[in-house]
């Protein structure tokens, strides 16, 4: 991942982290959450693996992967493909099931909203207990003649699924945070789409992309029905930081209380995107994982 710096700023309310923990109400006995995620206290919010940071273990062996994740501890999944199950939702779901692993989401390309194909993307997602369908990327975001069409795309199906208890939505990378005419293309999207629409910030790009991830969310309260928390180090930590959740360059206990406080979170995804000292990407997603939990469990020490 290149890792750049960008002298943009956001404007809005600016929350101290303190302030935004009073907000979400989270007490140290709410952060402390012993074992796996999917028995967390009520309120805490669940942890799901984007399935792409361990693309190699999934390629290799889906079904032995799956049970991997499980076993490290995540209460879901996010998918970036499915692995052969692409026409086969019922065995997927069995397999989910079999293993207690709720589907947080999944990463689909626009066509597959595409009126000829959205009934078909619906019914196989409802048929594995998918609810959010999110669009990882589409050069028609960042495009003077094209972006106003792809809102008007996620708008119409935004729409279409609110009844049957599912939403789209876009996830950044870094270009998103561009600016055209005085705006950035992100806020440019949600000022463009109903409130309705997820917008799913990657929290590691968003500050790759020099923004602070929890003051993002706060701009746009109750669309970030989920999140990615994926560690970076900016240049200014390559000394001293890891690629780790907890030992990375982003402030994710306020994070974390910005999606309890306003964001109407309803899942955290966890992304490992690098793997260094050699480790597997297996291994580095677990030792995220542990930093996510310990640092929830000293967010009110701090």
């Amino acid at each position: 991942m290149t890792q750049t710096t960008s002298p943009h700023t956001l404007h809005g309310p600016r929350w101290t982290r303190r302030a935004l923990l009073r907000a979400a109400g989270l007490g140290a006995a709410a952060l402390a959450v012993p074992g796996r995620w999917a028995h967390a206290a009520p309120g805490d919010l669940p942890v799901a693996l984007q399935l792409y940071s361990v693309r190699d273990a999934c390629a290799a062996d889906f079904d032995a992967a799956l049970a991997q994740v499980a076993a490290t501890g995540f209460a879901g999944v996010e998918f970036a493909g499915y692995y052969g199950y692409e026409n086969r939702p019922a065995e997927l779901r069995r397999r989910l099931d079999a293993l207690n692993l709720k589907v947080a989401g999944t990463h689909i390309r626009t066509a597959a909203l595409a009126d000829d194909v959205i009934q078909r993307t619906i019914e196989f997602h409802q048929a594995i207990g998918c609810r959010f369908l999110v669009v990882p990327g589409d050069p028609a975001f960042t495009d003077p003649e094209r972006s106003r069409a792809l809102a008007d795309t996620f708008n119409r199906v935004a729409a279409r699924l609110k009844p049957l208890g599912m939403a789209c939505g876009f996830h950044n990378h870094e270009g998103e945070f561009k600016t055209h005419e005085g705006k950035t293309w992100w806020d440019l999207f949600a000022e463009r789409t109903t409130p309705d629409v997820i917008l799913q910030q990657d929290c590691g790009w968003s500050a790759t992309a020099g923004f602070d991830p929890a003051a993002l969310v706060t701009k746009h309260p109750g669309r970030t029905k989920s999140t990615h928390f994926k560690p970076v180090v900016l240049p200014r930590d390559a000394q001293t930081r890891k690629p780790f959740l907890g030992e990375d360059s982003v402030d994710w206990a306020a994070v974390y209380a910005a999606c309890r406080a306003v964001g109407g979170t309803e899942w955290i995804i966890v992304e490992q995107e690098t793997y260094p000292d050699g480790r597997s990407s297996m291994d580095c997603t677990r030792q995220s994982l542990a930093g996510l939990r310990k640092i929830l469990a000293g967010a009110t020490r701090g």
